[in-house]
């Protein structure tokens, strides 16, 4: 998948001729052992264990519909649903094939963005195919004009395309080629949790995207982990749901350590099953380092700080957390704020 990405959105004069030897991609290339990481505290540039702790506390019980009051221990169908998680691990390529999702109409797209001097007109007409793409432009663009306070509201797919610009549409294309199909009818855990998961995703991706160039990495791989890192526990939905269906039943603070590390396992396993670049791979793996406060490389950093500040602007906005209280910015990277404030 990220290969076929990649082709798509390069720009025509990056591609090589058709008789020319294509540039060699090691990093990209399964054979290929990458480069070592060079790695940075974690606590430089970063929010300390309490701010961590207190914003990935309020947000599983965001999550979870939980109580105040936690229950520690694990219940017997918390148990179960660990176990099969734990299996599920094992098999990156089975998760990835849950989880795929090509609508016809994003290939073209992609391949129209490649242009500098695309034609908005037919960009329009294609995303007019598509009743979720038609949805997600019309509130990008909605949302860009209210954030400028721009009063006006957009009703026309050709407005929007205009207002949202072209990488605003490769950003949006991509991302709704990552998201999952989601049963809303399938069960309790999955209606209430995977659009609460997936909102919190698409957040994240915008803001490693936008944290990407203080750390040094690659925006679009950045974006690209955003997206992926919570793949896993939105495939622990069904395993779940079909365990229990009774509210509360799910949520103990045990299960939900134990179900972040090895949702953490399994995203991991579906990055690699689309051969995503390593460096993805390894930075969702080395969540598990940010809460002991390890050494983390520059992509697991970006990733850990736009994870954080994707939770804060959600609790924020349904009222689980008040954002300027408890220092939740103190510390951070210069690029934080701003990143915050765009986070709409």
């Amino acid at each position: 998948m990220y290969q076929w990405l990649k082709r798509l959105l390069a720009k025509p004069d990056s591609v090589p001729p058709p008789d020319a030897p294509s540039a060699p991609q090691p990093a990209v290339q399964e054979s290929t052992t990458p480069p070592a990481p060079i790695l940075s505290p974690a606590v430089e540039g970063g929010p300390d264990f309490e701010q961590k702790d207190l914003v990935n506390s309020a947000y599983q019980h965001w999550l979870f519909a939980l109580p105040a009051g936690d229950s520690l221990d694990t219940t017997p169908p918390e148990g179960r649903v660990l176990h099969e998680l734990i299996m599920a691990a094992k098999s990156g390529h089975s998760a990835a094939d849950m989880l795929r999702r090509m609508p016809g109409v994003i290939p073209q797209l992609l391949q129209s963005l490649r242009s500098e001097n695309f034609a908005g007109a037919d960009i329009a007409r294609k995303i007019s195919n598509d009743l979720v793409l038609v949805g997600s432009v019309l509130r990008l663009a909605n949302a860009a004009i209210q954030h400028s306070g721009d009063a006006t509201t957009i009703n026309s797919v050709e407005h929007a395309v205009i207002v949202v610009g072209q990488e605003g549409l490769r950003q949006l294309i991509t991302t709704v080629a990552f998201r999952p199909i989601i049963d809303l009818n399938s069960g309790y855990y999955t209606k209430l949790m995977a659009p609460r998961i997936w909102e919190q995703s698409e957040k994240s991706a915008v803001a490693c995207r936008m944290l990407a160039p203080e750390f040094g990495v690659d925006p679009f791989e950045a974006f690209l982990a955003g997206l992926v890192q919570n793949a896993g526990l939105l495939t622990a939905l069904r395993v779940m749901d079909s365990t229990t269906n009774v509210p509360g039943t799910l949520g103990s603070a045990m299960f939900r350590a134990r179900l972040i590390q090895e949702a953490r396992a399994i995203s991991a396993g579906i990055a690699e099953a689309w051969r995503f670049p390593p460096a993805i791979t390894q930075a969702i793996r080395e969540q598990g380092d940010v809460r002991k406060g390890g050494a983390l490389s520059p992509m697991a950093r970006v990733l850990a700080l736009g994870d954080y500040l994707a939770k804060i602007r959600l609790l924020a906005a349904h009222g689980k957390l008040n954002d300027s209280e408890n220092n939740l910015f103190h510390g951070l990277p210069l690029g934080a704020m701003p990143c915050y404030a765009a986070l709409i």
